[in-house]
């Protein structure tokens, strides 16, 4: 597996690469990475000729400093796995490389911008398609790949790419989970022995919540949700919403003609976790 720092080297490999007609398979990471991230690596070896992860913790993307001091960061080990997943080539760039004048490009991405992740946390989306520009605009692959554990995100990402009119395919893969069911995050190595516990309860409100939504209404799985939580001290929540699966707008009742996802984001002690589940 090569590794780049700079933009320049990269370019010139990739340069090489698609003189050969070899197709390109980019996954956007933070590092920090587990078997969800190496799924996606694995499905892009699946349909590229040539796979490349980037490892960038995004400061323009944390409305909180302290979140963005505490994410987990272990390059060595990163790479390791990514290499032994059969990556071809990592992108582990520094801030300056990515953002070399500071510009700060704005999007507008209508009603997703302002509903629930971005409306907890603020311009949060907003640095997330200026690293994607930036990185699209760099690699120029044929397919991005995406986990729908950060549901609101891809689609945000799909909104990315019709902006900028481009052919690039965005590739979302299902959410993995441990096996007490809790979504797999890089923050989950954040979490205590007593947290890690703790946040497992969270798929099982979830999949409780879902039967509660198809039998009695979104007010009552909401009632369960709100309770569950408000029994344990150490849990906060932000939101608890069923929303229409392709605009994430939040409803109050259901259309049998619609699909649907349930999403949830909450602190469990200083870490905030989200995660997701489709209804139909």
């Amino acid at each position: 597996m090569l590794i780049f720092t700079k933009i320049a080297d990269l370019q010139k490999y990739l340069k090489e690469v698609k003189t050969n007609h070899l197709s390109v398979g980019f996954v956007p990471t933070m590092g920090a990475l587990h078997q969800g991230h190496i799924s996606l690596i694995k499905a892009s070896n699946a349909q590229c000729d040539l796979s490349i992860c980037s490892i960038f913790v995004n400061p323009r993307q944390f409305n909180d400093p302290n979140d963005l001091a505490r994410y987990p960061r272990m390059p060595e080990k990163d790479a390791e796995l990514l290499k032994q997943s059969g990556c071809s080539a990592l992108f582990l760039p520094q801030v300056d490389e990515i953002y070399p004048d500071n510009s700060d490009e704005d999007f507008d991405f209508g009603h997703l911008d302002l509903i629930l992740e971005a409306k907890y946390r603020p311009g949060h989306f907003k640095g997330v398609a200026q690293v994607l520009k930036r990185f699209f605009d760099i690699i120029q692959p044929d397919n991005a790949y995406f986990g729908i554990k950060d549901y609101q995100q891809v689609l945000i990402v799909k909104a990315l790419i019709q902006k900028m009119n481009s052919p690039i395919q965005i590739i979302s893969s299902p959410i993995l989970r441990e096996k007490d069911g809790l979504a797999m995050s890089s923050r989950n190595s954040l979490l205590s022995a007593e947290e890690r516990t703790l946040a497992a309860l969270i798929p099982k409100w979830m999949k409780e919540a879902k039967q509660i939504v198809l039998e009695k209404g979104i007010i009552a799985a909401k009632d369960h949700i709100h309770h569950a939580i408000e029994q344990v001290p150490n849990m906060k929540m932000d939101y608890y919403e069923v929303c229409e699966a392709e605009t994430l707008l939040p409803v109050s009742r259901l259309d049998t003609t619609k699909d649907y996802v349930e999403v949830i984001a909450l602190f469990v002690g200083k870490i905030r976790l989200i995660d997701n589940c489709k209804l139909n």
